[in-house]
């Protein structure tokens, strides 16, 4: 058995402790055990930097990715833009084109001294309002129909549609026998009635009526299906908590789907605006007359553009008319914007104004109905919990 080892002290206090006997003989040296050095890790270079045709393509790739759709709008959009605001200040005519002489400003004067170029502003008006407001309304009706379940509800949404995938050309020479004077479909049916035949493409109104109703007739579907994928974006707890607090299916339309469809319909009557100003080919093949009928009681910008360019050959006059009318096209939309924001800005002004009254008068906020509905399902399911639990225990 071994002796005792006395307790290390600090080498600088005491002397060294001799070494201790074997038993055997040979003496036994105390050390303390060796901590291995960590391992050497292996010197590993910094990773190669790319090069500079490397960083060059990583800076420039997303640029060469968009690059065609610049390219195509700057030679087919831009270019000719620019250009046609070019030819508008010089007299060019369509034999000899290449002969410009420099007049300034005097399209446009000449235009707006023309009283057929008034006469095709108030009618391309008239035709737009006519076109866009019943529209715009069937087309709200029926996507609200037929966003509710109902039986064939997929083939009434392709059926819609069907009008908008026709030829305008084929629209138009359909409708023009529809109208006819003496044998349309149209004037036979007011004839059961007792109303003496109308001559739809000669009055300034009943013209402007037909064309409009082609419109209406191609362009519904189209609108009423842009509507239909605005309701459907709506959330249904919506109309759930309109339905808990009585409200009707009339006032459900008005107070929850109006107000959820009104960026969708801003975009329409826009869209709409800009295709009203563009009006060309429904009031060319209703007659088959670049005039718009014998005294140009539905003659369009369009038309008239085309008349003076194609017809009179007079293509910087033509030019100074399709800049006007893009002109036109930007005030419009720009006034649509414009009210449309003011608008909305009322509404969030009301509304918190309201706030505030309800708060200092005492009678709090009126939940709205997405929290109405969210409650209403809240208390649903504790008393669903709590009925669980009783069974359970009994």
């Amino acid at each position: 058995m071994l002796p005792s080892v006395p307790a290390l002290r600090s080498p600088l206090l005491t002397p060294p402790v001799p070494p201790l006997p074997h038993p055997k003989g040979r003496p036994v040296t105390l050390t303390a055990p060796e901590t291995p050095a960590p391992p050497r890790r292996a010197a590993t270079s910094p990773p190669p930097r790319p090069g500079a045709a490397r960083r060059a393509w990583r800076t420039l790739s997303p640029y060469a990715y968009i690059a065609p759709f610049f390219t195509l709008f700057a030679a087919f959009g831009l270019f000719p833009l620019l250009y046609t605001a070019f030819v508008s200040l010089y007299r060019v005519e369509l034999q000899t084109p290449g002969d410009m002489e420099w007049r300034g400003l005097g399209n446009y004067t000449a235009l707006f001294g023309d009283s057929y170029f008034w006469t095709s502003l108030r009618n391309t008006f008239t035709i737009g309002v006519l076109s866009t407001v019943p529209q715009l309304a069937m087309a709200l009706g029926l996507a609200h129909l037929l966003n509710y379940r109902m039986r064939g509800r997929t083939f009434l949404r392709t059926a819609i549609l069907l009008p908008y995938a026709t030829s305008v050309a084929a629209a138009t020479l359909v409708f023009a026998q529809l109208f006819g004077r003496d044998f349309g479909l149209i004037n036979y049916a007011l004839g059961l009635i007792g109303i003496d035949p109308v001559d739809w493409q000669t009055g300034t109104l009943t013209s402007q009526i037909a064309v409009s109703t082609i419109v209406i007739w191609r362009w519904t579907g189209y609108n009423a299906l842009i509507y239909l994928a605005g309701m459907q974006s709506i959330p249904d707890e919506l109309y759930e908590a309109a339905a808990m607090d009585g409200a009707s299916r009339w006032r459900q339309f008005f107070h929850v789907t109006l107000p959820g469809l009104r960026p969708t319909i801003v975009f329409t009557v826009i869209v709409s605006t800009i295709g009203a100003t563009q009006l060309f080919g429904e009031p060319l093949l209703l007659e088959g007359s670049v005039s718009g009928g014998i005294s140009h009681q539905y003659q369009t910008l369009g038309l008239y553009m085309y008349e003076q360019g194609w017809g009179f050959f007079h293509l910087g006059r033509a030019a100074a008319i399709a800049w006007v009318m893009f002109l036109l096209i930007v005030v419009l939309v720009g006034v649509n914007a414009l009210i449309a924001r003011r608008r909305s800005r009322g509404e969030r002004r009301e509304g918190s104004s309201g706030t505030e009254r309800r708060r200092r008068t005492g009678r709090g906020t009126r939940t709205p109905y997405l929290s109405r509905a969210r409650r209403t399902s809240r208390t649903h399911t504790d008393r669903t919990d709590r009925t669980d639990r009783e069974e359970a225990g009994r």
